[in-house]
């Protein structure tokens, strides 16, 4: 990957629906060289999908968290597997320190968030939890 390469992300990352001849004309190059480039970075799996981001104000009705996970000893692949499955998990990170696992959480009310909390919680290979809900989104 090249500096035009990066330069073709960092768009994208603003706007997956900028055109081919746009992103051409920003990048200085040939169309035929940014859908070129798109093709190859696609097929070799650098870019593996568009998506669409939503301000958090049109989800407003949504509950959402962050649930910190302590693993029991080497059982992390046990339990990232348990935690992609489920269908409240947005996202999902490793991380150092005192807790193994960052986990995004979303619902759609309060009884349903306390039942994920309660099912996450009994998952085997996990030690202790802690969630902290997300009250505001500052910047996006």
């Amino acid at each position: 990957m090249d500096n035009i390469d990066r330069q073709l992300i960092g768009l994208l990352r603003d706007d997956a629906r900028v055109s081919v001849a746009s992103l051409a004309k920003q990048l200085k190059v040939a169309r035929g060289t940014v859908q070129n480039r798109l093709s190859r970075m696609e097929a070799d799996g650098t870019i593996v999908g568009y998506t669409v981001r939503v301000r958090p104000q049109v989800e407003s009705q949504q509950i959402r968290a962050f649930m910190t996970v302590a693993v029991e000893g080497n059982r992390t692949e046990q339990v990232l597997r348990a935690l992609r499955g489920h269908p409240n998990v947005v996202a999902l990170h490793t991380t150092n320190g005192r807790w193994d696992l960052v986990a995004e959480l979303r619902t759609d009310n309060l009884e349903e968030f306390d039942r994920v909390l309660r099912q996450i919680g009994l998952l085997d290979g996990i030690a202790n939890t802690e969630t902290s809900l997300l009250l505001s989104t500052q910047k996006l």
